[in-house]
């Protein structure tokens, strides 16, 4: 069988993040909705995504394609009924498409009778602020799936803990008197990171591969810091996807940021308005802003973006990509891709001048800066032009 993750018509419902990956590629828990799949069935998988990352994510089709939604979360009870689909099948959770089985994709799955149901619950990305609102169950099962029959590096004798069965340190991972409190939640440090002195860290949290806690460090889970990315601070029930900063003080609460940003020292997100209200997000579907049903709800910052020193981001504010804020006062809570400026008055960032930026950046982390990701942010721009006003 040939696996193939899906977008499912929820590219619009998932940006600024699938402005730059497909839905399967955002990280939730521990690993990425696509690693979650990819551990549990056993195989790898290809992508049906938007035309314009099929070259970064390509698609594999053979004459037997089991094509799956993308933004839901992979269970052993899942896989088991998606292997056991037969050609012609398609499998549903309530009214919604899960999986289906086909020799030829371009058969929409509406068009098949044979309909399997599934008994149990399904979880998924919906919405952008699923990504840390569902983060605590997915990085405890993530958790168990990762360190199932494995045995966690020592716990060194500098560090205080509690509840030691669902602390995992990686091999090559660091940490000296740092404080672990797994008693809330599960603690895992990757392979190779980095827990800094006065560290104070209460579960679920994830510290994934390469990342560091720096000096002092407060935080409340469920929290991710994905790959390749420093925080510092205090940082509360947030999802960072990897190659990322916020490392120097100010507050990150209820907030998701995307891959390749930075935050400025003493950067602070406002969670919870004043009167308590409902927090609206802006919804790229309707093109305005929409109740999330959150009372808490912060930062949605999307890929390649960045602010400087000292920057106060209102309750519900989304970023698009390769966007520049500074400046004195609050910036609007809807900020598009590829905007210089702030409070003050915004231009227009032009790409030329984004992608000098890119490449320096990656470089620093050993990769490089390719047209491929030139090209999809070039798609970016022109996409979002109406939302800019130089």
């Amino acid at each position: 069988m040939n696996f193939i993750l899906a977008d499912f018509n929820k590219h619009q419902a998932l940006l600024p993040f699938t402005y730059t990956r497909p839905t399967c590629e955002i990280r939730c828990g521990i690993l990425t909705l696509r690693e979650k799949w990819e551990k549990q069935l056993e195989e790898t998988v290809s992508f049906q995504t938007e035309e314009y990352l099929q070259t970064k994510y390509p698609l594999v089709e053979t004459t037997d394609n089991t094509v799956i939604a993308g933004n839901v979360f992979a269970t052993a009870a899942l896989c088991k009924a998606i292997k056991n689909l037969k050609p012609q099948q398609k499998l549903l959770a309530g009214n919604d498409v899960v999986a289906y089985r086909v020799k030829d994709l371009h058969t929409p799955a509406i068009e098949l009778e044979q309909v399997l149901f599934l008994e149990e619950e399904v979880d998924r990305i919906d919405f952008t602020w699923d990504i840390f609102s569902k983060n605590g169950k997915a990085l405890e099962a993530d958790f168990d799936l990762m360190t199932k029959g494995r045995k966690s590096q020592p716990i060194p004798d500098s560090v205080n803990y509690i509840n030691s069965d669902r602390i995992f340190i990686e091999e090559g991972a660091t940490l000296q008197f740092a404080t672990l409190n797994a008693s809330t939640g599960s603690i895992y440090i990757g392979k190779n990171a980095e827990v800094m002195e006065g560290s104070i860290i209460r579960g679920a949290f994830a510290l994934c591969d390469y990342s560091v806690t720096k000096l002092g460090t407060k935080v409340y889970g469920p929290t991710t810091v994905g790959p390749h990315s420093k925080i510092g601070g205090e940082v509360n029930n947030s999802v960072i996807f990897g190659y990322s900063n916020k490392g120097h003080e100010g507050f990150l609460g209820n907030s998701v940021i995307g891959e390749w940003c930075n935050l400025g020292a003493d950067t602070n997100t406002s969670n919870l308005k004043n009167n308590y209200a409902e927090v609206k997000l802006w919804n790229y579907e309707t093109g305005r802003f929409a109740k999330t049903g959150l009372q808490f709800c912060g930062l949605m910052m999307g890929d390649h973006s960045k602010c400087g020193i000292n920057t106060m981001f209102n309750t519900g504010t989304v970023i698009g990509v390769s966007a520049n804020i500074y400046g004195a006062g609050y910036p609007r809570n809807f900020i598009p891709s590829f905007n210089w400026g702030g409070p003050q008055g915004n231009i227009t960032y032009q790409p030329a001048k984004a992608y000098e930026v890119a490449e320096v950046v990656m470089k620093r982390r050993g990769l490089s800066f390719e047209q491929v990701d030139s090209d999809i942010l070039d798609h970016v721009y022109q996409q979002t032009a109406q939302y800019r006003k130089d």
